[in-house]
């Protein structure tokens, strides 16, 4: 057993919806958190600068002493997984490959759609990992970079007029082409999973990349004895690298707790 925390990094508020799985399936871990508000969105940057600010941002979570890192940010993933991951002996976990399987088995009709940030879709990460899965899906890949920005000033009620304007702009592609199941490719975007749902109807399978992950790290914790003794519930530590206000509200509606006074700042470089 192991009683270090699980580190989770993001560009914002994104990775929430991570560390809201985690709590639900491994309620006595603790968790470290860091959310890179002052340097959101990563989606429009260079290769060059996402590999630099996400070696930042484990050098980070690794001061925790952290026995498991999740990089809850698909354009991370997308891009610098592979550095990453050979860099560290502790598990390092990424959020393409798991929801990739998920949506290879949940469609019906062979066409799956992939939303994520400008980087993540030109990286065609998604598209190479469920064309390894069976190389007759159809896939449809659409950058969405509106979305991460409408997450982090909290505008992602289903009755949210600009929300709903953008989703639908965004998301006709996938609805002329009869897309059946839509993989969520970004951390921020269950977020606005209601609004999303809202526009593609009831019949299409949204399938969140985080919470898909979280299932696959809490069975490989449980498969290697990394899993905490304590019978206690986990803490979890925040920290932002831009305004703790609003990060603090948008996560305590999100969260369905108040974590205002959970949250510090902190600064990478």
């Amino acid at each position: 057993m192991d009683k270090r925390p699980i580190g989770v990094f993001d560009s914002g508020l994104g990775g929430l919806t991570v560390v809201k799985k985690l709590t639900e399936l491994l309620p006595n871990e603790d968790i470290v958190y860091l959310g890179d508000t002052g340097r959101v969105p990563y989606g429009s940057r260079s290769r060059e600068t996402i590999e630099k600010y996400a070696f930042q941002d484990a050098a980070f979570l690794s001061k925790f002493d952290i026995k498991a890192m999740v990089i809850a940010c698909n354009t991370v993933c997308s891009v610098a997984f592979g550095a990453l991951a050979s860099e560290y002996e502790i598990p390092v976990f990424e959020v393409v490959v798991t929801p990739a399987g998920v949506a290879a088995e949940l469609t019906k009709n062979g066409k799956v759609g992939v939303i994520g940030t400008v980087a993540t879709i030109r990286s065609a990460a998604y598209e190479a990992a469920l064309k390894n899965i069976n190389p007759e899906l159809s896939v449809y890949s659409i950058p969405c970079p509106l979305f991460v920005p409408l997450v982090e000033e909290g505008w992602i009620g289903a009755d949210d007029d600009a929300a709903l304007c953008v989703a639908t702009r965004y998301l006709d592609t996938f609805r002329n082409a009869g897309v059946d199941t839509l993989i969520l490719g970004c951390t921020h975007y269950p977020l606005l999973s209601t609004v999303i749902s809202k526009v593609m109807g009831p019949f299409v399978a949204l399938v969140d990349s985080g919470a898909e992950t979280v299932k696959h790290v809490a069975g490989e914790l449980n498969k290697r004895n990394m899993l905490s003794e304590n019978e206690a519930p986990g803490t979890i530590r925040y920290f932002v690298t831009d305004s703790i206000d609003g990060f603090s509200k948008v996560a305590s509606v999100y969260l369905g707790s108040d974590v205002h006074g959970m949250v510090e700042q902190t600064t990478l470089e």
